[in-house]
Order: C-alpha cells, then sequence, then structure tokens
C-alpha cells in the first residue's frame, strides 16, 4: 500500500480533529497563525529584513489545517482516489516532495493574488491540485468513473480523464475571474498547484522510466 498518500490523508484528519477540541475563538486563532496570510507572508516584513516574521512556515503548516468538513473531505476523497496511483508512478519520496513544494509554491502564488488580504489561506487544496496535475500528466489516456442518477436508477459510466479534468480546471478558471476569493476560496492556489503538479510530472518523467526499468 503506498504509505505517503495515507499518510497526508490521515495527517490532514488528525489536525482536523484536533482543531475541533478549541472553542470557535480559538481555532480561529490557530487558522490565522498556522494559515497563510498574504498581509503577512508578502508585508512589510521583507522590506524590514525580517523574513522570519514574513511566518514562511506556514506554507507548510497551512497544508494541514481545513475549515470545515466539506473542505476536508473533499480534498481527502480526491487525494485517496488519485494519490495512490500517482504515488506508485512517483514512488513516496517524489510524492511527498511533489505535495509539500508544489502545495507551498501554489500558497504564494494564492498570497501574492490575494495579496493585503488578511483572510489565512489553509487547507491542501494546492497540493491536491498538483496531485491532479500529476496524475493527468502520467496518465493522459486514463478514464475516470462516475456515478449520474438516471431516473430511479444510478448509472456509472467512465468519462476520459482529459475532458472531466479539463471541466475542472475551467471552472477555477472562471471562479477566479469572477472573483479571486471567490465563495472564499484561493482558486488560483488550485490552479497554480495543477500547473505545479503536471510540470513537476513530465520533468520527471526520464527518471520515472530509469525507475520503472530498474
Amino acid at each position: 500500500m503506498p504509505w505517503a498518500t495515507a499518510a497526508v490523508a490521515a495527517a490532514c484528519v488528525v489536525a482536523f480533529l484536533a482543531l475541533g477540541t478549541f472553542t470557535d475563538t480559538e481555532r480561529s486563532a490557530m487558522l490565522s497563525t498556522w494559515g497563510v496570510v498574504p498581509d503577512v507572508l508578502l508585508g512589510p516584513a521583507w522590506a524590514a529584513g525580517d523574513p522570519l516574521a514574513a511566518r514562511p512556515a506556514t506554507l507548510l503548516t497551512s497544508l494541514l489545517l481545513h475549515a470545515d468538513w466539506l473542505h476536508l473531505s473533499g480534498n481527502v476523497l480526491f487525494l485517496l482516489i488519485l494519490g495512490f496511483a500517482a504515488e506508485r508512478a512517483l514512488g513516496p519520496l517524489r510524492f511527498l516532495g511533489l505535495f509539500l513544494a508544489c502545495g507551498a509554491i501554489a500558497n504564494v502564488a494564492g498570497a501574492w493574488v490575494l495579496s493585503g488580504g488578511s483572510a489565512p489561506i489553509v487547507g491542501a487544496s494546492g497540493a491536491v491540485s498538483a496531485i491532479v496535475g500529476a496524475w493527468l500528466a502520467l496518465f493522459p489516456r486514463a478514464n475516470l468513473g462516475l456515478v449520474l442518477p438516471l431516473g430511479l436508477y444510478l448509472e456509472f459510466v467512465r468519462v476520459p480523464a482529459p475532458l472531466l479534468i479539463g471541466f475542472w480546471v475551467l471552472l477555477q478558471v472562471a471562479f477566479s475571474l469572477v472573483d479571486p476569493a471567490f465563495g472564499k476560496v484561493a482558486w488560483s492556489v488550485h490552479l497554480a498547484g495543477f500547473a505545479l503538479g503536471a510540470a513537476f510530472a513530465l520533468v520527471s518523467r526520464p527518471a520515472l522510466a530509469r525507475r520503472q526499468r530498474g
């Protein structure tokens, strides 16, 4: 069993359950402390020559924090559906590097788009979007299953992955054009993560080919 995917999913769930033990006020304070706050990350700390005051560690800690059950379940679901196959192709260490590095850089992109904002960016959405992009680059001819309600019955159909994921990307672009923080979601984080993950997988293809031959 690919352990890295399971470990990341478990860490997100444990972090969410731990936050649930705090009061609403304490929980909001924790999200603001350990989430990426655009005004702090890209604020006056750099001009003052004190980068540590910008709290760069939050680029990673924010990946494990989620605002609510819907936020958590959506990320964990996509992670488990696509993460196992991506990890088998990449290997656990490369998979973890993809998740952490692309998630952190996607958060920087989100902070830049939302510069000046004080609402924290939290969640593994950027990192999971990177997994989606990497998976599509690794398995461009794959299909994804959908369950469609047809009257009183449920029909399972297979849809080409590029079509389904392409539609998802178009939605991210549309919502980001409406408002970068539309629905209190950092859409730019999703787009940046997806692009980074796809690029990571494409660049890694020669190494992956050597790994499979070995």
